[in-house]
């Protein structure tokens, strides 16, 4: 048998525990809840991040059909564009220290021929810049 004083004991025992029970219930019920707001979240985050990969799927397929359909200029055209550009890196060492406020015009270069000195241009073909010097004009050989 037990005594009165025991029985006292046990059912402060008993009501701690069961306290501490309730306390513990209502924390996983908070962390189930928490779990399921950051899951539906998730879901949320990864149906948009699908819809935007899909659109950009669309997107690049549209591109890509475009770049299939679409008409390529004249070879001689290319060719021209190919030899301009070749002839603006040609020029780019002698320039670079003009256009870069470094040095003076490359026409006033000693080391150039009468010739390169003397070409002229006119303002309709090309602008002048702050100093009134003129950029180069490419130097476009004519294929046959």
């Amino acid at each position: 048998m037990t005594s009165p004083f025991e029985e006292v004991e046990l059912n402060k025992k008993h009501e701690e525990i069961l306290g501490k029970r309730a306390v513990l219930l209502q924390q996983m019920e908070s962390r189930y809840e928490q779990q399921k707001s950051k899951r539906r979240q998730q879901v949320k985050l990864s149906q948009a991040a699908h819809e935007r990969n899909a659109q950009l799927l669309q997107d690049l397929q549209k591109m890509e059909n475009c770049l299939r359909t679409r008409k390529f200029p004249h070879p001689d055209i290319l060719s021209l564009e190919t030899r301009y550009w070749a002839s603006v890196e040609e020029k780019i060492p002698e320039w670079e220290r003009f256009l870069l406020g470094k040095g003076p015009h490359p026409s006033s270069d000693p080391s150039r021929t009468p010739k390169q000195r003397k070409q002229k241009t006119t303002p309709r073909d090309h602008v002048p810049t702050q100093d009134g010097a003129l950029p180069p004009r490419p130097i476009l050989k004519h294929v046959k």
